[in-house]
């Protein structure tokens, strides 16, 4: 018997429709950022990994590219990628990279840089987008934000992408940055509960 479906079960569609929209108009990066702050507000009020598990669009699109439509070798990923030191090295990382992010868009707040229209992929290439569309009207940190933030996005879909074929459909999610995080906060709040 197959198992009622649930309308978050679609949410693979927001991650495809986060990158196209960002394809044609940069400014949409923004939108981004609910994959960053909603599931840890999950966690710090509800405690757990529900949205991980659940409502993470960016896990279901590689369940659903590597489990129904078989691009994942399916293979048990090695150990060390799931494992705590891995994890935490993998978040310290990528949020230097983000940091840096934030302050290449603090410099052109400031008028000490120009605006860049390339998305930065796998924190080292600089990938030209200066076709995509932007409003001319928001100012020029927006832009910046925007190209830096799809940039982060589209890398973290790019390396989810490439050891999903490799391994197993959801290999990203054992050492995703945010799911990192969010175990972090469940594991501290169940700490804090009083015992029985």
């Amino acid at each position: 018997m197959k198992a009622k479906k649930h309308w978050y079960d679609y949410l693979w569609l927001w991650s495809i429709l986060f990158f196209a929209l960002g394809f044609f108009n940069i400014l949409f990066a923004w939108l981004g950022l609910l994959d960053l702050f909603l599931p840890l507000i999950f966690s710090i009020f509800g405690g757990n990994k529900f949205f991980c598990n659940n409502l993470c669009g960016r896990g279901q699109l590689f369940a659903v590219l590597g489990g129904k439509l078989k691009w994942s070798r399916n293979k048990v990923p090695p150990r060390w990628m799931a494992h705590k030191g891995f994890r935490y090295g993998f978040l310290v990382f990528f949020f230097a990279m983000f940091f840096v992010m934030l302050y290449q868009t603090y410099l052109v707040a400031a008028g000490a840089a120009s605006l860049r229209e390339a998305v930065k992929l796998l924190w080292t290439f600089y990938v030209p987008w200066g076709w995509a569309y932007t409003v001319e009207t928001v100012p020029q940190w927006v832009t910046q934000f925007s190209y830096g933030f799809y940039g982060v996005m589209l890398t973290s879909l790019v390396i989810g992408l490439v050891v999903m074929a490799l391994y197993r459909p959801r290999t990203w999610c054992s050492f995703c940055p945010i799911g990192t995080m969010t175990q972090g906060i469940c594991q501290c709040k169940a700490r804090g509960k009083p015992h029985p």
